[in-house]
């Protein structure tokens, strides 16, 4: 396959705002893939490059040569080895070794392509085509329902790899995909509820647990070995050896828990989230921080244990067997009920001890790894929304010379990329400021005079008072009173909120 073929599809689907349409494209495009070039093709076409982070930014790719004449000489897998070649690059002169290789490549690519990896190195490729839809389009390519490929994408937490088996294998491949202990899987995720009546007429008796303000991890264990893994699956084992002793101590041989850390005060109440995510950052003098800021872990649920698979069972059957191993002081704690008197009493003492709200969870339901099930609802009082910034602008008086007011946009589901919401300079401390100026100018992509483009990488958890109609922005609604409550570095902008649940909760305050 040619750079050209893939340059072009991308484009293609970036003309379109029609979901069907694009996994058309992407399909049609994959399907002319040779089994070596899948898996590269899947990832630069989800704007992901299969080597990691490869040290180009913006700076490397301001000074390149005018593009090629002649399409159709550059292959994926001669991308793909150019890349790789870029990434090993160490040592003195090194700046100027990449500068070779960049021409090199870039010299060999048409206009087209070059704009297409010009944005797959800078991370801005924004053409729509978020996982949910490049797994339709590899369903599709490889003629196999899209819900096998969903659940063998999300147990095996790589998409590339498992287009690599549906395509070149076909539709059996995909079982050898199972849940595997000490290899993370993408976790099940929540939507949002007004309150706990509501979701309790809709799902019935249900379990109704404490919502912590922490950070979500998964911890395996087989034998004497633990890992543990953040929502986006980077393995933190070394930084949270208080959170492994626990676990290492349990009466199992093979274990999989799905949990939240936080750091808590001596009283029990949570400290702010920023305080829990340090210890995530840390990288060294590890032992001093779990001293000065240790974490406590609490499961909710059990995916695995002693060799049995969970992940299909209902929730009242992974709640036993949770219960069942873990001493009470390592579980969220809960209550099972239909009744909303009940529930909304468990609410008011999970804010009365400083948590979020609860979740509520249908008894019923399996564990839907990677996806926004029907079964998990969050119940929170104070409307929040997890953002992705845009921009900022430069702050003034004793905030100039830091980047203050930030552009805020949700995550267009059907269309792709990202719709403007409004801007906030509210709810910053100066650390933060300072923090997140030194992020946003690593991230920037352009600038004027008075604001820093960037790249859609930072993720912000913003509290609101509510949303109104506005003809400013193109999503035709915008937040009142936004203030930041947070970064969110453990989650992605693949779970920044839709702009459609932005409407729905402007729709529903009539």
């Amino acid at each position: 396959m040619l750079l050209n073929e893939l340059a072009q599809a991308s484009h293609d689907v970036a003309a379109t705002s029609a979901r069907l349409a694009k996994v058309a494209r992407l399909g049609a495009c994959l399907a002319q893939a040779s089994r070596a070039e899948i898996s590269v093709a899947v990832a630069y076409l989800s704007g992901e490059l299969p080597q990691g982070t490869i040290g180009v930014g913006w700076a490397a790719l301001r000074e390149l040569p005018p593009p090629a004449d002649e399409p159709g000489t550059l292959g994926l897998l001669e991308v793909d080895a150019a890349l790789s070649r870029l990434q090993a690059i160490s040592g003195r002169g090194s700046q100027a070794a990449r500068k070779e290789e960049l021409s090199r490549l870039f010299g060999r690519s048409t206009e087209l392509e070059q704009r297409f990896l010009s944005s797959l190195l800078g991370g801005e490729l924004r053409q729509g085509a978020l996982e949910g839809v490049m797994v339709d389009a590899v369903a599709k390519a490889a003629g196999i329902p899209a819900a096998e490929v969903r659940r063998a994408a999300m147990l095996a937490g790589d998409l590339p790899t498992i287009a690599e088996a549906a395509l070149a294998w076909g539709r059996d491949s995909l079982a050898e995909f199972r849940l595997t202990p000490l290899r993370p899987v993408k976790p099940m995720l929540a939507h949002a509820a007004d309150d706990v009546a509501e979701v309790l007429e809709r799902v019935g008796p249900a379990a109704v647990e404490w919502k912590l303000d922490g950070a979500r991890i998964q911890v395996h264990r087989v034998g004497g070995e633990v890992r543990v893994f953040t929502r986006n699956l980077a393995d933190i084992t070394d930084r949270v050896p208080d959170i492994v002793e626990a676990i290492v101590a349990l009466p199992v041989s093979s274990l999989v828990l799905d949990g939240e850390a936080i750091a808590l005060h001596a009283d029990g109440r949570p400290h702010p989230f920023q305080v829990t995510m340090s210890r995530f950052g840390t990288k060294s003098a590890v032992d001093d921080s779990s001293e000065v800021t240790p974490l406590s872990a609490f499961y909710f649920d059990c995916l695995h244990v002693d060799g049995e698979d969970l992940i299909d069972r209902p929730a009242r059957e992974r709640l036993a067997v949770l219960d069942d191993r873990l001493p009470p002081a390592l579980v969220v704690p809960r209550v099972e009920t239909g009744d909303v008197v009940a529930a909304q009493a468990f609410l008011e003492d999970a804010l009365a001890r400083g948590h979020e709200g609860v979740m509520v969870k249908d008894l019923d339901a399996p564990y839907e790894a990677g996806r926004r099930g029907a079964g998990w609802l969050k119940v929170k009082p104070a409307h929040t929304l997890d953002l992705v910034v845009l921009a900022a602008e430069w702050g003034h008086g004793r905030r100039r010379g830091k980047l203050s007011n930030l552009h805020l946009a949700a995550r267009d589901a059907e269309g792709g990329g990202f719709v403007m919401l409004g801007k906030t300079f509210k709810g910053m401390t100066d650390e933060m400021l300072a923090w997140q100026t030194e992020r946003l100018l690593a991230l920037e992509t352009r600038r004027d005079a008075h604001t820093v483009h960037v790249r859609p990488e930072l993720v912000v958890e913003i509290a609101f008072d509510g949303v109104q109609a506005s003809p400013r922005y193109p999503g035709g609604v915008a937040l009142r009173f936004a203030r930041v409550k947070g970064y969110r570095s453990d989650k992605g902008v693949d779970e920044v909120d839709t702009i459609d649940a932005v409407r729905a909760i402007h729709a529903r305050a009539g």
